[in-house]
Parts: C-alpha cells; structure tokens; sequence
C-alpha cells in the first residue's frame, strides 16, 4: 500500500487549548443528548496540536455529477450587490449531491436524522485506504476488511471513535458526469466502494463513527442491493460521498471535522469536510 503524497496543504497552528475550547463550546451547545445513542460511547477523546489543515470538500455548483445523472442542485442570483445592495443566491438541491453525509436515517427508518448528530460523532481519528491502484484496473474494486487487517498490520489498531475513508482516485474524474458514473451499455455504473464484509467488521470487531467514499456512493456502482448502505447507516453510523484530496492526507494520524447541515428531518447533505494534523 503506498502512503499518500502531503502536498499543498494549508499550514496553521490550532493549540490544544484553543481546540479544547471549541469543542467543549460545541458539546454544551448542542448537549450530551443529542449524541447518537450508538455512537456516543464510540467518539474519539480530542488529539492536540495540529498543524496541518485539508479541505476534503469538492466546489458544489449545478454540474456536479449526480447518482441520477440528473441536475439536482441548482443556484440563481437573487440579490446583487449594484441592483439591491447586497449580494444572495437562491438554493435548491437534493440533499445527495456534492461532498455529502449519508446521515443513519438515509437508509434506516426510525434512525438518527442529520440534526440529531452530536458534534463528538463529527470530530474522529481518519484512517484511509488506499486502494487507487486496484480501481485504475477495476473500476469495481472495493475496500474489504482484509484491507483493513492489511492498514493495521502497518499502522496498529484503528483508533477509538475513528472514521475510515477511501481513497480510490475517483476525485481525477468529477469534471465529467459521464467518467464519474462510469455506466456501461446498459446503464450499470462502475466506481469503487465498500464492501459490505468491510462494514460488518467495523460494526463488529472495531468502534468506527463513520466511513467515507471519493466517489458517488458507499457501495460500488454496480451495487443493486446497497448492502453496505443498509448494514451500515440503520447502525446508527453515518458516511460521507464524494469526498476530495484523500491523497494529500497522512493515512493515519490525522482528524476529520465534518461539518453537517443541522436541518430538521434531514437524511443528510452537503458538508463542509476538513482533515487536520
């Protein structure tokens, strides 16, 4: 498995006690009760001193290829700053497009929605796979649990509480809908993803929050059962879509801080996702 290549990250300096802060603001803002029953146990105890910031988080604008292959963001201006005064875009999406969090509800009826995500699920220890080799030769490649016993062989244990991402070079393709789908002639796309023995073993063996894709779902493309959806989401986890800049992360010893939309009822959305270390 080859590591990653650091370039171009933002250097910053974040203190232990600047960060501790912040943290411990949001929990008292959002307050112990909102944190998945599920997961509460399982979030990470806070890291210190980061130095390093990457955003994770592609540009959201009307041709971001979709699961459809259909428009589903779209962005008009409403206001101008000559005309009005001020400057305002009026919204509408699905909640599945762009950089996006698989919130528990998505696929499980009666589970958590996006809102009632406490921010010690969003803050974890990120792991990633790399697995871009494989997916340069089959698009279908999936991350497995050996893949995992293969990252723990290397790096220890997965850290408590952690979130564990993809990293199949997918991201090369997003300018085009028609490569990031990668249908063939009958419609069945092909892109990498989870394998359901991967979840399973996360559910069963390890203590992960969430998982993370650089392409358009959890599962594979040509996935017709969306097992790695259903085992994992209903669990009470979350996953995010369409992440970006994998590569420029360490895979191991950095954090992820996701920053979900907060919406009432909400099955997920669009994140602002950024890694530290």
């Amino acid at each position: 498995m080859c590591g990653p290549v650091v370039m171009d990250a933002v250097r910053t300096e974040v203190t232990r006690r600047s960060f501790l802060r912040l943290a411990t603001a949001s929990a008292a803002a959002v307050g112990g009760a909102q944190l998945l029953g599920a997961t509460q146990a399982l979030a990470a105890p806070v890291t210190p001193h980061f130095r390093r910031v990457q955003d994770l988080t592609h540009t959201l604008k009307p041709t971001f290829p979709s699961f459809s292959g259909q428009p589903v963001f779209k962005s008009d201006v409403a206001v101008t700053v000559k005309k009005d005064g001020f400057y305002g875009l009026n919204i509408s999406y699905f909640e599945h497009i762009g950089t996006h969090m698989d919130a528990p509800a998505h696929f499980g009826d009666g589970a958590p929605t996006v809102e009632r995500l406490g921010p010690g699920v969003l803050i974890a220890p990120v792991v990633v796979i790399h697995v871009h080799e494989r997916a340069a030769q089959d698009p279908d490649t999936r991350v497995t649990a050996d893949d995992i016993r293969a990252w723990e062989r290397r790096y220890g244990r997965l850290p408590r509480g952690a979130a564990v991402f993809m990293h199949s070079g997918w991201e090369s393709r997003v300018g085009s809908s028609q490569a990031f789908r990668n249908p063939d002639a009958s419609g069945t796309m092909h892109f990498p993803g989870f394998h359901p023995n991967a979840v399973e073993f996360l559910l069963a063996e390890r203590d992960a929050v969430g998982i993370g894709v650089d392409t358009l779902s959890l599962d594979f493309g040509a996935s017709k059962d969306f097992k790695t959806h259903v085992t994992w989401l209903p669990a009470g986890r979350w996953g995010l879509e369409n992440l970006a800049n994998l590569a420029r992360i360490p895979p191991s010893g950095a954090w992820v801080f996701v920053g979900a939309p907060k919406v009432a009822g909400g099955s997920g959305g669009p994140c602002r996702v950024f890694a530290m270390w």
